[in-house]
């Protein structure tokens, strides 16, 4: 290797072991023709079946809506039942962190079974608990709902709603179904049955059977400012001989210490703020939510959500549940991903080796992609529990007919083809796509090339197909192959720096030689600014187990030190400004920013990006995919510059489930 790099936001050396090996025959195999059919009887000639047009991952993406667990949720309140005019649904995350790959999941069923029955969806934030939350959060959440391809109805904030929550508190309490609590934890514990009264029956709080107006004044005195938090809270008075849990006297509101009561929106205004016990299943109500679709973790909680609609005699959306998403082999908790950040293991929540939605859309995951597999994955109640190597597969047979293609050498090394005259040029056409539609470009062929490293051997043997002393080898669309004549070395490091070839044009009237394999080659010509050089960053594995959190010392520990790997010396063929310019890709994502006039964010420095989209708005730089034929699929990465053109593997082209 000419360029083991230790990885600058990393502590342990990155090796560059040999992930750049293409199949020994480039080609594909050709299929064996099927038996004739029998000839039919005479008759009329039925028309020709038209051929299928190629789809990118799914056929049919709405497919979970039409059968199965959606199908059945709809079924149960369909337009037209009672309170049904329109299906209106909501995607309501907390605003403490950035969304994950589990998120994508909520997002497209919540979002898809709306517009599937031409119905809509609320982007509602869930923001109760001011000490975590902050402006940012606000702002990336809803670019990833818009990047996904989701645009809501309407932002909403369970904040909207304050002053209506406070007036249904009380209203609860006149009901007899609230009253202010002075328990400690330790208390409550006990109440349930918890902590050290584990095992014993439950009872009531002391505070339960205080009079209506005691609680009344009790709790305008929380709102006051007359308690600190953890002296006192409002209780719904549910049923405490109920054994789901979620029927315990939940929390209706909490007293914030004033350092951490702080709103984003609402300012200083409140002491008190409601819990998402209280909040969620009220804010459905307010929005006219007809089908209220979350995880099966709040299974239980789908009684206590009924319990206070009933009891306030609000409407009551219905609540299912379905079950969630997870992906192995990474870690996706805030505060984990907290540790790797400040470890200096990632370099942010965008980081590519992250399965944060910010992440995978700065590795180059198109949205589609991901959509697509949650489409594949279904939707039931069953927790779905997938293998990172799965995710990846499906983003790379949907970037395969998707995305255009060019030649990209990770390690060159040059050739030079000698008897080939020094100002030797031809312009080789190559097809962007096996689909025609993607058009063509064409590069230069001179007399050097650069080649992969590992397309080279000094030694040959019987079972190795690409180049090597005496062997031909054909350049991927170059009229006629070359055969490697003789390599020069460096004498200090021993590496080949340079193989002498010829060129294997035949005689008039003799048969061309025919390689047993084709491999990819990028040209030297200054006058074509050919190669194109770039950093291409290949995106391993962050951990080395399926499990990081079982690892005896801790998941930080389980951190694979080659989880990312740099090339600084890959070069690209001149067909790499047009697909830059060609951007997005795939085309139909539309991947513009979610405000045209906001020309750039924080996150996205769009000097180096695809550049200005048909409508004015600004390409984000990882809609600039594309194939490296027999090498990977490749993005723009935010750090690039107009100078500097900077990668990242999105995927391999075949699956490194093994290492």
């Amino acid at each position: 290797m000419t360029d083991k790099q230790k990885l600058e936001n990393m502590d342990t050396p990155v090796d560059l072991p040999d992930r750049t090996k293409a199949p020994a025959n480039a080609q594909k195999p050709r299929k064996e023709k099927a038996p004739k059919a029998p000839k039919p009887p005479k008759g009329p000639t039925p028309p020709k079946a038209k051929k299928p047009a190629a789809i990118a991952f799914n056929e049919d993406p709405d497919s979970m809506f039409k059968t199965g667990f959606l199908a059945d949720v709809y079924n149960e309140r369909p337009i037209g039942s009672e309170y049904v005019k329109k299906v209106v649904t909501r995607f309501p995350p907390e605003p403490n962190g950035y969304l994950h790959i589990g998120h994508s999941k909520a997002i497209a069923i919540n979002f898809g079974f709306a517009r599937f029955y031409g119905g809509d969806c609320y982007l509602r934030f869930d923001d109760t608990n001011p000490k975590s939350e902050e402006e940012k959060y606000f702002i990336a959440i809803e670019d990833i709902v818009r990047w996904l391809g989701f645009s809501p109805v309407k932002v909403t904030y369970s904040s909207d709603n304050f002053d209506r929550l406070y007036e249904l508190a009380e209203d609860l309490i006149r009901r007899d179904g609230a009253y202010v609590c002075h328990c400690n934890k330790a208390e409550i514990q006990a109440q349930r049955g918890g902590g050290e009264g584990e095992g014993k029956p439950r009872f009531a709080c002391a505070h339960r059977t205080r009079p209506i107006e005691e609680s009344l004044t009790e709790f305008r005195a929380m709102r006051d400012g007359k308690y600190a938090a953890g002296e006192a809270a409002l209780r719904m008075k549910q049923d405490l001989k109920d054994g789901n849990p979620q029927m315990w006297d939940l929390f209706a509101y909490r007293v914030i210490d004033d350092k951490e009561r702080h709103h984003f929106r609402t300012g200083d205004k409140w002491r008190i703020y409601p819990t998402y016990d209280f909040t969620h299943c009220l804010c459905d109500s307010f929005e006219g939510v007809t089908h209220s679709l979350c995880t099966t973790e709040f299974e239980q909680s789908r009684v206590s959500y009924e319990w206070l609609c009933d009891k306030l005699e609000v409407y009551r959306p219905m609540q299912r549940e379905y079950g969630r998403l997870n992906v192995t082999g990474t870690i996706l908790s805030k505060r984990d991903i907290m540790k790797l950040i400040d470890g200096g293991h990632v370099g942010g929540y965008d980081d590519p080796r992250l399965y944060t939605l910010v992440g995978l859309r700065r590795r180059g995951v198109p949205p589609g992609a991901i959509l697509s597999f949650v489409n594949e994955l279904g939707v039931t109640k069953a927790k779905t529990n997938i293998q990172v190597h799965r995710f990846e597969q499906s983003v790379r047979r949907y970037l395969e007919t998707t995305v255009p293609r060019l030649m990209v050498v990770m390690e060159p090394l040059k050739v030079i083809i000698d008897d080939l005259p020094e100002d030797y040029l031809e312009m080789v056409e190559l097809p962007y796509s096996k689909d025609p539609a993607f058009g063509v470009h064409k590069v230069p062929f001179t007399r050097t090339v650069y080649i992969e490293r590992t397309d080279f051997r000094e030694v040959d043997s019987a079972d190795y197909f690409r180049l090597a002393p005496g062997k031909t080898v054909g350049l991927m669309k170059v009229p006629y192959p070359i055969t490697a004549m003789s390599f020069e070395k460096d004498p200090e490091t021993g590496l080949v720096t340079c193989v002498h070839a010829k060129y294997e044009k035949p005689e008039e009237g003799s048969a061309p030689k025919k390689p047993k394999t084709f491999i990819h080659w990028v040209a030297l010509s200054p006058e074509h600014s050919s190669p194109i050089k770039a950093e291409v960053r290949v995106i391993n594995r962050l951990f080395n187990s399926e499990d990081p959190k079982s690892h005896p010392d801790g998941f930080l520990a389980d951190i694979n030190s080659n989880s990312m790997e740099i090339y600084r010396d890959a070069m690209i063929d001149i067909g790499f400004p047009e697909v830059k310019s060609r951007a997005p890709w795939p085309a139909k994502e539309g991947e513009k920013l979610s405000n045209p006039e906001k020309h750039e964010t924080e996150e996205y420095d769009i000097s180096g990006a695809g550049g200005v989209g048909a409508d004015g708005s600004i390409v984000h730089p990882e809609t600039v995919r594309f194939q490296g034929m027999r090498v990977a699929y490749f993005a723009l990465d935010s750090d690039s510059t107009e100078d500097k053109v900077i990668l990242n593997r999105i995927v391999a082209l075949k699956d490194d489930a093994g290492k």
